[in-house]
């Protein structure tokens, strides 16, 4: 299948709310987290992943930087599992909990398994990105960096990194913002919203 694009959801929409079970281990496994759970930070990042996608592979470690760099400056961060376990079982609960101990997450790492928030959010594949400020309002979304599985860009995150930052210091983003690019999200039968077709 051909890799898949971000759908570069407008900026200044409102991030939607959410509230789903927690897989991530950094409390008890299966509790809610949401929107309501991170008012109050500067910045929020969320990314929609998954365990089993290469492109995800490929910057899992650097995911899991970034989600505790963020959380060393107070910033929130999160990730959102959207796949269809029943035909990807690799990217169910608690294979979540494994690759979140594995890579040393501190963020919550959710499941979405109604795929109603990755339909909110316009999510289209693993990984998509989007970083909100404090009022939740969207300042990025796209890619992490120009790494590619197979190619040879080193993994750096400059993309989300630089739009952290700016977001954390109150500067406009002026530069193009890129879209991600990655695995189809993996849709439940007759689920995939219109934008995914």
């Amino acid at each position: 299948m051909p890799p898949v694009e971000s759908t570069m959801l407008p900026l200044g929409s409102t991030a939607p709310d959410f509230s789903l079970p927690d897989y991530s281990g950094t409390r008890p496994v299966g509790t809610e987290f949401g929107l309501d759970d991170l008012r109050g930070t500067k910045v929020l990042v969320i990314a929609f992943i998954c365990n089993h996608c290469p492109f995800v592979k490929h910057i899992m470690d650097e995911i899991a930087r970034l989600g505790r760099d963020c959380h060393s400056k107070g910033l929130a961060f999160v990730a959102i599992n959207p796949n269809d376990v029943d035909t990807h079982p690799e990217d169910a609960p608690d294979k979540m909990t494994e690759v979140a101990k594995a890579h040393g997450f501190e963020f919550p790492y959710l499941f979405d398994e109604d795929q109603s928030v990755a339909k909110a959010y316009q999510a289209a594949c693993t990984p998509d990105f989007f970083v909100f400020d404090a009022n939740f309002n969207l300042a990025y979304r796209g890619q992490l960096d120009d790494s590619r599985p197979g190619q040879d860009d080193p993994v750096t995150g400059r993309d989300l990194r630089l739009a952290i930052e700016a977001v954390m210091t109150g500067q406009e983003i002026e530069w193009p913002q890129k879209p991600s690019i990655g695995c189809s999200i993996k849709w439940k039968a007759g689920n995939a919203p219109e934008y995914a077709s």
